[in-house]
């Protein structure tokens, strides 16, 4: 076994052999997209099953199409009380992905939190670059609040989150609803999220992290894809880059979760840090041993058990109003 596997968790390591790897590339891109499209849909238990999805198109940004959306309800109706809802934003380096593939545990929040979930299908770097998809989530935000009566959600318990790419779009969604001041959020649950363009690229490399699964050549590649320009460099747009914003005050508290080898180990951690010097409540959870995207390697891992409750609870007291 090479040294850098040995650093995995043993219970993480087969799942190694079964990510493909990822020459990403404005040529290569649309093949990498394809799976996600022809994905098949999996199987479900009753519970979840019996959420209500519905597929929605609510109006874009001027000048932008329509956003598509995933709306999941619960199944027992809320009588007269009003449910908190949670704005998911899927995760694939800002230039993979689809809202589709996040079905499952998008079903189990509304199953298991009673609450609305809306999934945005936001357009994808290359052929979209910023701020595109930035405006396609916010459109979604403004629509859960504006829906909020017809829905019977309590526009006070909003939630955000997302994984990877989708972590990076909440937090750039936060800090863009915070500063038009019109849609509150009241919490972001983020699960690695991708918020420096200068990992990998401009930025001192880490000795361990992203040796596995999302790799420094492709987080260039995604980056370099959003921006419309070369990661890294003193060019780039602050606006598209969540760790450059210079002023954090008065975002939501926040779960930041992340593995120990994941190539966004530091920028996580430095971003939770800046919002603890600020008195914002952070939970940080960091796993030993895991990479960038080790829940595939199955729901029933310790470590994937561990940090599925934890962001459950989490997400629960946050839209409970705790």
């Amino acid at each position: 076994m090479d040294e850098a596997r040995q650093l995995v968790a043993p219970e993480l390591r087969a799942a190694l052999d079964l990510f493909p790897p990822l020459d990403l590339s404005d040529q290569t891109i649309a093949a990498f997209r394809q799976p996600f499209a022809n994905r098949p849909a999996d199987p479900m238990p009753d519970a979840l099953a019996a959420v209500q999805r519905e597929e929605i198109f609510l109006p874009g940004a001027p000048g932008s199409p329509d956003v598509r959306c995933l709306l999941y309800r619960p199944a027992e109706a809320a009588g007269d009380a009003l449910r908190p809802a949670y704005l998911h934003i899927h995760g694939g380096g800002f230039v993979l992905g689809m809202a589709d593939m996040s079905d499952l545990s998008n079903r189990a929040w509304a199953a298991q939190l009673g609450c609305v979930v809306l999934s945005v299908d936001y357009r994808l770097a290359p052929e979209t670059p910023f701020p595109g998809a930035r405006d396609d989530c916010y459109a979604a935000l403004a629509w859960l609040h504006d829906q909020a009566d017809a829905l019977g959600i309590d526009p006070t318990r909003i939630a955000i989150g997302g994984e990877s790419a989708g972590g990076g779009h909440a937090v750039a969604l936060a800090i863009h609803a915070r500063d038009l001041g019109a849609y509150p959020i009241c919490f972001m649950l983020l699960d690695a999220p991708m918020l420096d363009d200068r990992t990998g690229s401009s930025a001192p490399r880490h000795p361990v992290t992203g040796r596995f699964v999302w790799t420094p050549v492709q987080n260039r590649y995604g980056w370099g894809a959003l921006l419309g320009q070369e990661a890294g460099t003193d060019r780039v747009p602050m606006a598209a880059v969540p760790a450059r914003c210079p002023d954090l005050s008065g975002l939501p508290p926040a779960f930041i979760s992340v593995g120990a080898l994941d190539l966004f180990l530091e920028e996580d951690i430095d971003f939770a840090r800046r919002l603890l010097a600020l008195g914002i409540a952070v939970e940080l959870h960091v796993t030993p041993g895991a990479y960038h995207g080790f829940g595939l390697a199955g729901a029933d891992t310790p470590q994937m058990q561990a940090l599925q409750a934890m962001r459950l609870a989490a997400l629960r007291r946050a839209l409970q109003g705790n």
